[in-house]
């Protein structure tokens, strides 16, 4: 009898043991293996040594009129100037940041002029123009934004007996320039968060030394670049920025339509316009600076 009691009691021992302790065993492998996995995932992703540059190093910023870096200049810190190359560059912390700012002029020879001079003086790590444009979108509307995401000179190219050709091909001179993606991303949430996204547009900007006040003009830039807006200056800067490598973008805002009634609306509205663009430069540094404190906001 005494040896019936003790198998059953050694075999419901060993049921227990089989029934129990291997589904405990798993899942305390189980939550080991999760746990680090959860813990890894939860981690920020690392910088990349382009986002440390621009994180960490000095930012040129690029206009072409006084208005377009007034506000700047009213907030920069420590500011120090240097006059060469007939401009004066203002260098100086803005919204955390290390920053140069420099008024290059109005038109894509002197805008390229002053761009070299800066990146010839000063070692940077990125460069934003900055400033004013006219609309060419039919989405877009006086004071939206443009972010640049490529630029084009429209007016390269050949005049013969059967009018103008444009001749400029991608990667080539007088072709298409390609904003820095990082650069253009945080500039495209800096605008959002200035003038609301429905007021920011990322797309084609096409340069020409003229100012455009012609909607049938505006129609040849639609058809054939697709463009957003047009202005003097941009994809001379971009051009000279790429021969430097250089990460660039080029913030505009709308003071007009570019039609037949641009320069009106221009003259009264460029000021609100040039601010706007400032504005979005500052938020920018901020975000550029601080992504978790720009993802904020």
């Amino acid at each position: 009898m005494s040896k019936k009691i003790l198998f059953s009691a050694l075999t419901s021992l060993m049921l227990c043991i089989c029934s129990v302790s291997p589904v405990s065993a798993l899942e305390t492998e189980t939550q080991a293996q999760t746990e680090p996995v959860q813990e890894a995932q939860a981690q920020p992703e690392a910088m990349t040594a382009q986002e440390q540059q621009l994180q960490n190093g000095t930012i040129g910023i690029i206009s072409a009129m006084d208005n377009e870096i007034s506000l700047l200049l009213e907030n920069i810190d420590n500011v120090q100037e240097e006059q060469f190359a007939g401009r004066t560059y203002y260098s100086g912390e803005l919204c955390g940041h290390h920053v140069v700012i420099v008024k290059a002029g109005i038109g894509k020879v002197r805008a390229a002029t002053g761009a070299a001079a800066l990146l010839d003086h000063y070692d940077l790590s990125g460069v934003i123009f900055t400033g004013i444009a006219g609309g060419t979108g039919d989405e877009t509307q006086v004071l939206d934004v443009v972010i640049a995401t490529d630029l084009v000179q429209h007016d390269y190219g050949q005049i013969t007996d059967d009018g103008y050709e444009w001749t400029g091909r991608n990667n080539d001179v007088g072709g298409y320039y390609y904003c820095d993606p990082i650069l253009v991303q945080q500039a495209y949430e800096s605008a959002k968060n200035v003038v609301g996204e429905e007021h920011t547009f990322m797309g084609t900007i096409a340069t020409g030394d003229q100012f455009v006040a012609s909607e049938s003009y505006v129609n040849q830039l639609q058809k054939k670049f697709g463009a957003l807006a047009c202005e003097m200056e941009g994809a001379s800067v971009a051009s000279v920025c790429e021969e430097y490598d250089k990460p660039y973008v080029v913030i505009r805002t709308m003071s007009d339509k570019a039609d037949g009634k641009a320069i009106l609306t221009y003259l009264f509205m460029r000021d609100d316009a040039a601010d706007h663009s400032c504005k979005i430069v500052m938020d920018m540094l901020t975000g550029l600076k601080d992504p978790e404190e720009g993802s904020k906001r």
